[in-house]
């Protein structure tokens, strides 16, 4: 048997609003017994008592009820005419207007108020535009709730699908650097495995440290997938591990210096920074280096990372020769063109036409936190990533 998806508290009012709703109209045609008697009265008491019952499901088919409660409110006014308000069609009007459209809603209260119209020909004229105001008033309050609703609904879906859209970027830049670190690291242990096997051996520990540490990030991204696994995730990267993040692109052949400016010495670079622009930052330096050493046949990198008047700013640029095969990247004159002749950092990074990574993934880490990300061609020769990033965003 299927169990009541309804709280307690939810039970007890639908279960009273049916009572009191159903008895309430069963007394008002009961009364007519005094005038009068025959089938028509026992019809009148069924439809009354149908009205009562129906709400009970006017939430799961709020149209439904609100046919019945329309049908049986016409024979209940014609046998008690003295029942101004139509209590059922009100209460299935307010559960219609709350789940429905108003193309749906709408021609649910104009019926309504055709049916307490016909309070003008039994009752004083003040009595029956007194009637006509509820409904209009049970539509207004419905609408508000619906709106409501719609609202959080799409509140919801647009935080799942930002959620959605940061995992991705963080899944692609996981993987695209750990697997770019690997493929550069295999071969040239495959070049050197003969004539110089300590460098060989040199490589495949490489191999294995961008191994676990792929490894590592991906079960920090399951524990936020999967909360509740019980297991502690490893800490998020920030740029206090920029000297780890730069050891596999060294170990590589690309040689990488990095300079901090207002924000300590050394490498650990990150501390004191809000989370989100740490992780981003540091991301944005992790995506340019890994685009730099698989696309642009650099030697040199230079990153840079300042603190300037609550900015954050990140410099990453390379000598690369501008034979970057990422798609969607910048081309040698810098300019967006989407062909593939993205150079150094600039070069979209995927390698495989993957829209939305690489510098439009850059750019929306950045933007997400409120700040701007450039990258081109610089005049010597190589490319440039620039990104800024406001100190006070969450």
């Amino acid at each position: 048997m299927r169990r009541s998806s309804r709280s307690p508290l939810r039970l007890v009012a639908d279960v009273a609003v049916s009572l009191v709703v159903g008895l309430y109209l069963v007394a008002l045609v009961m009364d007519e017994v005094v005038q009068r008697a025959g089938p028509l009265v026992i019809l009148g008491m069924v439809a009354g008592a149908a009205q009562g019952v129906a709400l009970w499901w006017r939430r799961s088919h709020p149209v439904r009820v609100m046919a019945i409660a329309l049908a049986g409110g016409a024979f209940v006014h014609f046998l008690a005419p003295q029942g101004v308000f139509p209590f059922a069609g009100l209460v299935a009007l307010g559960s219609l207007t709350a789940v429905r459209p108003p193309r749906v809603s709408l021609p649910a209260l104009a019926a309504l108020l055709g049916l307490t119209a016909l309070n003008f020909l039994t009752t004083t004229s003040g009595d029956a535009q007194f009637a006509m105001v509820f409904p209009v008033v049970v539509w207004a309050l419905g609408e508000v709730v619906r709106n409501r609703r719609v609202a959080i609904d799409q509140a919801l879906r647009r935080a799942i699908s930002e959620e959605q859209g940061r995992i991705a970027r963080e899944l692609h830049d996981v993987i695209a650097h750990s697997v770019s670190v690997i493929v550069v690291q295999a071969a040239a242990a495959d070049d050197v495995f003969d004539e110089r096997p300590d460098q060989a051996r040199a490589a495949l520990r490489s191999i294995e440290a961008a191994g676990r540490d792929a490894l590592g990030e991906l079960r920090r991204l399951l524990a936020v997938v999967r909360p509740g696994a019980g297991e502690e995730p490893p800490p998020r990267p920030g740029l206090d591990r920029l000297g780890e993040l730069v050891e596999p692109f060294r170990a590589a052949g690309l040689e990488v210096a990095v300079r901090s400016e207002g924000l300590g010495t050394g490498t650990g670079v990150g501390g004191g920074l809000p989370a989100g622009v740490d992780l981003s930052a540091y991301r944005i330096v992790q995506e340019a280096l890994t685009n730099t050493l698989r696309h642009a046949g650099a030697g040199r990198a230079e990153v840079t990372v300042r603190a300037v008047a609550g900015m954050l700013e990140l410099d990453i640029r390379d000598d690369g020769c501008g034979n970057g095969s990422g798609s969607g990247g910048k081309d040698g004159n810098g300019d967006e063109d989407g062909d593939g002749d993205g150079d150094g950092a600039g070069g979209e990074g995927s390698g495989d036409g993957g829209a939305g990574h690489g510098i439009a993934g850059m750019r929306e880490r950045a933007a997400m936190l409120g700040g701007t990300l450039d990258a081109g061609s610089l005049p010597g020769g190589g490319f440039r990533v620039r990104a800024r990033l406001p100190l006070g965003a969450p």
